[in-house]
């Protein structure tokens, strides 16, 4: 049910088109009439949408070694000491 509120949004071309044509932002009513053009508005959308395709955390698999490793030494050293005493 559409109740008469305008809302301003910004639709912004998918760059990867694989299974998305669009994106729609809608802004903030805070966002509208601070002296933002339209461009830095384009800008922004345009640099969020790129950014979120990258967002696979570079060292999570390092961090996942450092943990494994970490295990394999503490329970290394529990045998040895279980083993020695």
């Amino acid at each position: 049910m559409v109740k008469g509120i305008s809302r301003q949004v910004i639709v912004v071309n998918a760059p990867d088109q694989k299974l998305f044509e669009q994106a729609i932002f809608i802004l903030k009513d805070e966002a509208v009439g601070q002296g933002i053009t339209d461009e830095m508005l384009l800008k922004s959308a345009d640099k969020l949408l790129r950014g979120s395709q990258n967002s696979k955390k570079p060292g999570l698999f390092l961090y996942g070694w450092v943990w494994a490793c970490a295990g394999a030494l503490v329970t290394g050293i529990l045998w040895l000491i279980t083993a020695l005493a």
